[in-house]
């Protein structure tokens, strides 16, 4: 049978074509995705460079015997490890960290805390106030020190010669009292940008809560356990964390004041490590204290960060 191709009718499917603002968004979407990965290649390979690769050879070190000098390095595996567990100095040292970071940690949230809640309120002049105690902040921990130095030093003595009285104002000269003058000094500086935190979270807080609680006859401290407190849980958590890291790593502040005197009774871990690495020549076995303090610190962390925050959900 013969077909007669020029009378078959032709059938044409017509398929619809893609939308040209689709096409175009998607091209604007990847020319975007590649801006954002061009911006992010700098800090990410400054990360890389400052922080990966130094810990993963700090990591190393501390299984060997390098001295930070030679280029010889013999792998002694856990020796560094053993030696710190037995190291009378490096136990001090931590001991000295740790209750340096339970107080400061105590002292600088309530009193943050505290601040924040006064100035808060409708008082006259709270922005001068909050500008005055936000000041130290500005300053680095070095000038710190030589301040209370200072202060402890010559300064306070003096005042206290004017007004005859006895009270013995050189912290730093004894081992009873470095710890308090150096909470004083550390608080001095950090309490008013922990002050800024709690405040932002405050103000945060509905005002429609605290007039619902007024027109229930709630009370100013009713008000202040059952709605500011648990309101600000956010606000507790991160200045927990903060303050508490923070301690664990003060280094600038003691350098420039005790410089870990009188005696070693005021060295931080932070110092210590420095020391033996740099003064000792002992670099493998500070790179196994830094090791040791670096897993202390992630495991403090996380446990704060969990407590803290099923602290929140429970709110």
């Amino acid at each position: 049978m013969n077909l007669d191709r020029k009378n078959t009718p032709s059938i044409s499917v017509n398929l619809p074509a893609k939308p040209a603002a689709s096409v175009q968004k998607k091209k604007r979407m990847k020319a975007g995705t590649f801006q954002y990965l061009i911006l992010l290649l700098p800090p990410l390979l400054f990360f890389v460079v400052g922080m990966v690769i130094p810990l993963i050879m700090g990591i190393y070190n501390s299984f060997t015997d390098w001295d930070g000098l030679s280029l010889e390095k013999n792998w002694i595996g856990l020796t560094n490890y053993m030696e710190i567990f037995k190291d009378e100095m490096f136990l001090n040292s931590f001991k000295f960290t740790a209750m340096f970071m339970v107080f400061n940690t105590l002292i600088q949230n309530v009193a943050a805390f505290l601040f924040a809640v006064m100035l808060d309120s409708n008082i006259k002049g709270k922005n001068f106030y909050r500008t005055i105690i936000f000041a130290p902040v500005l300053l680095s921990p070095i000038l710190v020190g030589q301040i209370w130095t200072k202060m402890y030093g010559t300064i306070l003595p003096s005042i206290n010669d004017m007004l005859g009285l006895s009270i013995n104002f050189n912290f730093f000269s004894s081992p009873d009292t470095v710890m308090t003058g150096l909470l004083i000094a550390n608080n001095w500086q950090w309490i008013g940008y922990w002050m800024l935190i709690y405040l932002a979270g405050l103000q945060a807080v509905p005002k429609d809560i605290y007039e619902a609680c007024t027109v229930d006859g709630g009370s100013w401290w009713q008000k202040f356990i059952h709605i500011t407190i648990p309101m600000l849980g956010p606000s507790i958590t991160i200045c927990t964390i903060g303050i508490a890291t923070g301690s664990l790593k003060v280094y600038e502040l003691i350098v420039a004041s005790t410089g870990g005197g009188p005696g070693d009774s005021s060295k931080s871990t932070i110092m210590y490590i420095y020391d033996s690495a740099f003064m000792s020549q002992q670099s493998s076995y500070a790179s196994a204290m830094s090791v040791i303090f670096l897993l202390v610190l992630l495991v403090f962390a996380f446990i704060q960060l969990k407590v803290l925050r099923k602290r929140e959900v429970e709110l």
